[in-house]
């Protein structure tokens, strides 16, 4: 596992160079995400050639994050761990944390630390992490934003003194500062990510990090996932307007076809469930409300009994209208609500989310900078976040329709 004592300690940088690097040598990687972030899955996806799936202890069991780590996992040659946040941040002091999804796999950690402007104090820090929990094994760190060999050499003496391994590090360069864009990190420049690969290979040392390994030998051994329901599961899916999706939830079901919904009208013929996920809607809505063909044959769908489950963006879609900034555009018209994504309007929901429905619980995430037009509907069932406090996020549920800006994770059980 790659984690870090906080956000923004290159840890996204390390990781992500790291994955490069060993699928550059020839080795088959596959990346994990602690977490519900679809954002840093898709760039892990982009370097090792296979999907990065979710390990998250909040919206799933500790049973089930090991399942599927086994289960995706055991035909790799190296796994690879995204952490999130600082690495004892969770939802409730550490419980949803990177800690403990390493306490419940018995992964080794290796602890990024930005040494930017700093020395011999590295060393109250890490002895800090190092003796915080006797149940989490860091096994060594990796500095990042160092300023000069001579510079290394003195973060190189605090490893010395606590008796923890040092795997190297990352020296400051200009071409790896990234800029945020509004789908997340923008990796896409090939000469950022070549630079990075070659400073990780000059000054990281890969062979003593390929000697790490889980303390619990049965992980990856052959392990069965949970069988694929039979059922057809018809998905929206567009870069942007509709990308949100895990890899796991696909793999639930037995038979799955897409659609862009901005090009493609969608036949939904013999479909038991109509998924249409998160994304990002409001930078498509134009040529969303051209394609009415599409919109028309989902609200016939909808008011003919069909199964659909939207969630944030796709409960957008579902709407009668979307707001931008530069006008008003019609949507599917199944729920009679207006979405505003004006930027005068925009405001951040973001967190784990909670509720039952038919006796079912179900459990997600939230994050959205959009809004209703007015008052919040109401809704279906209380929401609650990760403590159990109630949320006015609403759940919708209209015929066989269930919308929600809830990111639901356990989609097979409620739906499938």
């Amino acid at each position: 596992m790659i984690a870090a004592p906080t956000s923004g300690s290159g840890k996204t940088t390390i990781a992500r160079g790291l994955m490069a690097l060993l699928h550059e040598k020839g080795f088959s990687v596959q990346p994990f995400k602690c977490g519900p972030d679809y954002i840093d899955t898709k760039f892990h996806e982009m370097v090792c050639g296979r999907p990065s799936i979710n390990l998250d202890t909040f919206m799933a069991t500790p049973l089930h994050v090991r399942q599927l780590f086994g289960g995706y996992g055991t035909d790799a040659d190296v796994c690879v761990v995204e952490g999130m946040m600082g690495l004892f941040d969770g939802f409730n002091r550490d419980q949803g944390s990177s800690a403990e999804i390493a306490r419940v796999l018995r992964l080794p950690i290796v602890l990024v630390v930005d040494a930017k402007s700093a020395a011999y104090s590295m060393a109250a820090l890490l002895s800090g992490f190092l003796h915080f929990r006797d149940d989490v094994r860091i096994a060594g760190v990796i500095f990042n934003r160092v300023g000069s060999p001579r510079h290394f050499s003195m973060l190189q003496q605090v490893c010395d003194d606590l008796q923890v391994e040092c795997f190297g590090y990352l020296p400051k360069s200009p071409a790896l500062e990234q800029s945020s864009r509004y789908l997340g990190l923008d990796f896409s420049e090939k000469a950022e990510q070549q630079e990075l690969i070659r400073l990780l290979e000059e000054h990281v040392r890969l062979d003593r990090l390929l000697t790490l390994h889980s303390e619990d030998d049965s992980l990856l051994a052959p392990c069965s996932l949970p069988p694929a329901s039979a059922k057809t599961l018809l998905v929206a899916r567009n870069a942007e307007s509709f990308s949100f999706v895990y890899q796991e939830t696909l793999d639930a079901f037995a038979h799955v076809g897409f659609f862009n919904p901005e090009t493609d009208v969608p036949c939904l013929d013999g479909v038991d469930l109509l998924y249409l996920p998160g994304g990002y809607p409001e930078k498509h809505a134009q040529a969303l409300a051209a394609n009415e063909s599409a919109r028309w044959a989902i609200l016939h769908y909808a008011e003919e009994g069909g199964h659909i489950l939207a969630e944030c963006g796709g409960m957008m879609y579902l709407c009668r209208e979307l707001l931008t900034d530069d006008g008003a555009y019609p949507m599917c018209g199944v729920l009679p609500y207006t979405i505003t994504a004006r930027r005068a309007d925009r405001k951040l929901s973001l967190g784990y989310r909670s509720f039952s429905l038919d006796g079912r619980q179900c459990r997600g995430h939230e994050f959205h900078y959009t809004q209703f037009l007015g008052d919040v509907p109401q809704s279906a069932t209380q929401v609650c976040n990760a403590k159990g406090e109630p949320v006015p996020t609403p759940v919708f549920r209209y015929r066989h329709v269930l919308a929600s800006y809830t990111h639901i994770y356990n989609i097979r059980e409620i739906c499938g």
